[in-house]
């Protein structure tokens, strides 16, 4: 399969790159800036995009890729820091900037790049960087100006080479996808071949492929990874798939029946059900680090899961997750990329070193849209496929500092109310997600004409595309009130509610 890498350098739109890449119908993997050249001499990869990041080329500790991927013969793309890496490598220079771009800017486009073909001479395109160019390498030319920068576009047509000092991966360069649509398409020859229904056929393959004879134990949360994970192994290899759903005493409410129930209905697949709540309490109790939380309840599933094998007819050896590319990306060691390390995910860095499962993961190279596109092409019913996110760690998450029963009774019951007001006003299928967290803080109110001093419950509302970015919702303020009134009057323990104005970044959907 014909495939686009991207290099990642710790800019916070690679993941976005990524996504544009894929809505090119072309396959798309970011790898980190560390990976040879050797490893990229690949028929497979038909061009490299070189992503943006925070460093400046000219300090001593800037990450800089493998020299000698310039000589691979691919086409490259240089994206911002991308493209001042690529020029300082080539033999240009770059210095700092006289003035700073950020934000809006319009771009005057030369003629005969290639990488506009099909666009108008004028651009509006999306700027960060304090960074430019003021040398261009040898045998590159000048494709595009803005008014701050003389080389805010450059090229070597013969080698294929290109560099863009705005952002067209964002929105807010409206024409950016066009753009990379030209260097995907029209540079490096790839055609549209990545698609839900291919991804299907291919991964059904792989599945088979791996699995040969042998049986599959899937964690089922009911959440749409988990269930379409289930979907696409079902129709892998049938009844050797054998599904367990662990009550770990951290779901929302009425979730343990509206899963059993729901599965029954939808699924032809062998399915047990495991309440191991007390288990999981127990591990977690005085536990406030978030880190800690997930890896204790990722040890605690491979356990539990374990034991589950050990009672059932026949051997399992294989265990399947739901984790997705996102928490692939999230969980990424700090040594490995020059991006932080955001948290552990619990399916990802969460788990033990050493079980007796080997995993599959059927989803990880998917984004969440592309899930729920996989979900409706196997024919799994709406209210699956469209289900909001809900973190693995469960409301261990939203539960800030220890848990406990009444913690997890006030979180339950306030995340509860605002689900079921987002669901009556029409907004829950119109946000990416909805959901309340308890806060550890308590501060005085009145009730009834006497003192009360009781927790605050935070409710968090975002849009967002994969996760990777989010925005806060403008929720309509009667909505709003709802929200808080119902919270209030109905979950003993709580005589406040904040709105989460935040969006992604600087803060993460989660609060943990």
């Amino acid at each position: 399969m014909k495939k686009i890498v991207i290099l990642d350098f710790g800019s916070q739109y690679t993941q976005v790159i990524a996504r544009r890449v894929r809505e090119c119908r072309v396959f798309s993997e970011i790898k980190p800036y560390t990976t040879r050249a050797d490893a990229l001499r690949n028929p497979e990869v038909r061009g490299i995009i070189l992503s943006g990041g925070p460093a400046s080329v000219y300090e001593p500790k800037a990450p800089h890729p493998d020299p000698a991927i310039f000589a691979l013969g691919i086409p490259i793309l240089g994206i911002c820091y991308g493209m001042q890496l690529m020029a300082h490598h080539l033999g240009g220079r770059v210095a700092r900037g006289f003035r700073r771009e950020y934000g809006h800017g319009s771009l005057e486009r030369a003629k005969g790049c290639e990488l506009f073909s099909g666009l108008p001479r004028i651009l509006k395109v999306w700027n960060s960087h304090g960074d430019k160019l003021t040398r261009l390498p040898r045998n590159f030319r000048k494709a595009a100006r803005t008014e701050n920068s003389e080389y805010a576009a450059i090229e070597h047509p013969q080698r294929r080479f290109f560099g863009l000092q705005f952002h067209p991966e964002v929105h807010h360069t409206p024409l950016g996808k066009r753009i990379l649509e030209n260097f995907v398409h029209r540079i490096c020859g790839c055609n549209h071949s990545w698609t839900m229904r291919s991804f299907i056929e291919r991964t059904c393959e792989d599945i088979q492929r791996q699995v040969g004879e042998e049986r599959v134990l899937l964690g089922l949360s009911g959440g749409v990874d988990s269930s379409v994970a289930a979907a696409l192994l079902h129709k892998a290899i049938g009844r050797r798939l054998h599904c367990v759903f662990v009550n770990n005493g951290l779901l929302r409410k009425k979730e343990a029946d509206g899963v059993r129930k729901l599965f029954r209905r939808n699924f032809n697949a062998r399915f047990q059900y495991v309440d191991a709540s007390k288990n999981f309490l127990r591990l977690l109790r005085g536990v406030r680090d978030p880190e800690q939380k997930r890896k204790i309840i990722g040890r605690e599933f491979i356990r539990v899961f374990e034991q589950t094998t050990s009672r059932l007819e026949g051997a399992h050896r294989f265990l399947a997750q739901g984790t997705l590319y996102p928490d692939v990306i999230e969980s990424v060691p700090i040594g490995d990329n020059p991006a932080a390390l955001i948290k552990t995910h619990h399916n990802v860095g969460g788990l033990p070193k050493r079980m007796k499962f080997r995993l599959i993961e059927p989803l990880r190279q998917l984004f969440k849209d592309e899930v729920r596109r996989v979900g409706e092409q196997l024919g799994l019913p709406r209210e699956v496929v469209w289900r909001q996110p809900f973190p693995g760690p469960g409301l261990a998450v939203r539960c800030l500092g220890p848990v406990t029963p009444e913690k997890l009774r006030i979180v339950r019951d306030a995340d509860w109310i605002v689900m079921d007001e987002m669901k009556r006003s029409g907004w829950y299928d119109r946000v990416w997600q909805s959901f309340a967290v308890l806060l550890p803080v308590r501060s005085v109110g009145v009730m009834g004409d006497e003192r009360t001093y009781d927790f605050t419950i935070a409710v968090r509302i975002v849009e967002s595309q994969d996760a990777m970015t989010a925005d806060w919702v403008r929720l309509p303020e009667d909505i709003l009130e709802k929200i808080s009134l119902r919270i209030i009057n109905e979950v003993k323990g709580v005589n406040r509610v904040v709105y989460d104005i935040t969006s992604k970044p600087p803060g993460t959907i989660e609060w943990e």
